[in-house]
């Protein structure tokens, strides 16, 4: 384990208040707060290293170059892919999905085919299937969770079929903090012949994901989710599948030969990286993962493990609270209701006290639906988050309860 509250120091925006009390910052799951090393970093490249990357024949262009293709290098290893070819930029993790979609899916997939996905689905994983599914006209088979949120793995065989092209699932949901067993599912995945896609948005900064030991064709996350800056995201992909698709976005950088009848294309993972890419926003991400490598990701795991456990038992002294997802394995996401409480109203008195929380149906609205609710309030916990956080967050929520 680490000192968390070490830790803190290295998050600026932790140690500021908000309406006058200390920032209790329960927001993670959506997005994570940056530690000043990832920030330095960005400013570091930005003062003394900026130019275009690629084909620059002057020192800061090839000073540039070196520093994105080292931090695909370093995301390589952060997942233990057997490449960097295997590493595709893209803008965010939702990117990351629609490419594959709009590729690999369209190249693929056609009239009778199936892919299988779950109900806790963010509409990242959701919506790019269902509007492929009536472009192509291949059938969507979506397998039920329970009504604890736990993984039902009957339901999840009972959508396999040797019709299964792909499995494209969460990791770990952003509403019921269930932790999919990623590694089994691949393996029963490709036992039916099909491929299998990983959103990892949620699991990779709980605990450490190795994409060769899951055996996933695919998989996706987000620069923001993962301590590290916006506007940057991954696509793994083994490399054979890579190779077989056809580029997501037309343009320079991604390109071989160009003439005006004809175009080649460059190989992966350049093939799928269209215009000038997120330079900055790469060194920075490869420098927040190699933050978290720095803390170790069984040290995190184990930290969030037990803030899970303690809010478990202090949630208990909240009237009228609901948990939504009580899976066994479950990682810190926190969704609930307060028995006559608006979400948003609930929010705005939490806000007053300092405990930043979200609500709405968080882009899983089947999911939140599903489980009985219109709109539910959310928690979640980083690496940084501390008892004293869910103290104040569970003394917010019983002052909001003399409000209503």
């Amino acid at each position: 384990m680490y000192d968390v509250y070490e830790v803190r120091k290295d998050f600026p925006v932790l140690g500021e208040t908000i309406n006058g009390k200390p920032n209790t910052f329960l927001d993670t799951a959506a997005s994570a707060q940056k530690p000043r090393q990832v920030i330095e970093r960005m400013v570091e490249v930005s003062y003394h290293d900026y130019a275009n990357v690629h084909r620059g024949s002057y020192y800061l262009s090839e000073k540039m170059t070196s520093d994105y293709e080292n931090a695909r290098k370093t995301i390589a290893g952060f997942i233990n892919a057997k490449s960097e070819k295997e590493i595709v930029f893209t803008r965010n993790a939702t990117e990351s999905i629609n490419l594959v979609a709009a590729t690999w899916g369209k190249k693929f997939l056609k009239p009778g085919d199936e892919v299988v996905i779950s109900e806790a689905e963010h509409h990242a994983n959701l919506v790019p299937w269902q509007v492929l599914k009536d472009e192509l006209g291949f059938v969507l088979k979506i397998f039920k969770v329970g009504d604890d949120g736990a993984y039902l793995e009957e339901e999840y065989l009972k959508a396999l079929s040797d019709k299964t092209k792909l499995v494209s699932v969460t990791g770990m949901s952003n509403i019921l903090g269930t932790v999919f067993p990623a590694k089994k599912m691949a393996a029963q995945a490709h036992a039916a012949g099909a491929l299998f896609m990983l959103d990892a948005c949620q699991m990779i900064v709980h605990q450490k994901v190795d994409v060769q030991d899951i055996d996933c064709d695919f998989m996706a996350f987000s620069g923001h989710k993962t301590y590290g800056p916006s506007g940057i995201g991954v696509l793994y992909g083994k490399y054979d599948i890579l190779d077989s698709m056809p580029p997501y976005q037309y343009g320079g950088d991604m390109v071989d030969t160009v003439s005006f009848e004809h175009t080649t294309f460059d190989e992966p993972p350049a093939r799928f990286e269209a215009g000038t890419p997120a330079m900055v926003q790469a060194v920075g991400l490869a420098r927040a993962l190699e933050y978290m490598q720095d803390l170790g990701m069984e040290n995190i795991e184990a930290h969030e493990m037990e803030l899970v456990r303690y809010a478990n038992e202090k949630l208990k002294e909240v009237k009228g609270l609901k948990i939504v997802g009580n899976a066994e394995d479950k990682g810190g996401v926190f969704s609930f209701n307060i028995e006559g409480i608006h979400p948003q109203d609930l929010a705005f008195v939490l806000d007053k006290e300092g405990v930043s929380i979200r609500t709405g149906h968080h882009c899983a609205e089947p999911l939140v639906h599903r489980m009985g609710f219109e709109s539910v309030a959310r928690a979640s916990f980083g690496l940084y988050s501390t008892r004293e956080d869910i103290d104040n967050f569970v003394k917010a929520l019983q002052k909001a309860e003399t409000f209503f």
